[in-house]
């Protein structure tokens, strides 16, 4: 009787050691992610659901290049971003707890993500037929430092400056994982 109960737990074993390996992270899926190891205030900024773009990867706030996040666990990945802010000199010793979808993300997961001198830097919610000035202002908007004149923005890992300020570029179409960078005034004000 011993022996057959070996070999009944042992299938059970198996299915257990299955259904704890790690989740691979695949494009088209969203990440969950928050940030420890910082101020109270900037981890109630950073933490939101993250898009995994078409291409593999999360823009994330205050980095100017996406994270490769498709083939890699959520441990892999949370290594990943800590050394991505640390190489960045952005976070001295972040801690980033990283949770994989098991589902298709859905529209109401689409971001982007609003960073630099705005007042709620972080990612915004992103809906459909939504300009780049919108956005924007979906995150608080600029502060008193930022310069709308010169706002960084990284589509698909290019980036170029636009002018805010200008109506042709405050009509521009938003994307989802889009990332706007607001940079600081100069002394002249732009």
């Amino acid at each position: 009787m011993k022996n057959i109960g070996k070999y009944l737990l042992f299938p059970c074993l198996v299915a257990s050691l299955r259904a704890q390996s790690p989740q691979i992270i695949s494009a088209g899926r969203a990440v969950e992610l928050d940030l420890k190891g910082v101020s109270s205030e900037e981890s109630a900024r950073f933490h939101g659901v993250y898009p995994v773009s078409d291409s593999g990867t999360v823009n994330l706030p205050n980095l100017s290049s996406p994270v490769r996040a498709a083939g890699l666990t959520a441990s892999q990945l949370s290594g990943a971003i800590e050394a991505a802010y640390r190489s960045a000199g952005i976070y001295k010793d972040p801690k980033v707890q990283v949770i994989a979808s098991t589902t298709e993300r859905g529209a109401e997961e689409l971001v982007l993500t609003i960073g630099g001198q705005v007042k709620r830097p972080g990612p915004v919610k992103f809906n459909p037929g939504m300009t780049l000035y919108q956005a924007l202002q979906a995150g608080g908007g600029a502060t008193e430092f930022g310069s709308m004149k010169r706002v960084n923005l990284i589509r698909e890992g290019k980036a170029r400056t636009i002018d805010l300020t200008k109506n042709e570029d405050k009509n521009l179409p938003a994307k989802p994982n889009d990332t706007l960078e607001v940079p600081q005034k100069t002394l002249t004000g732009g």
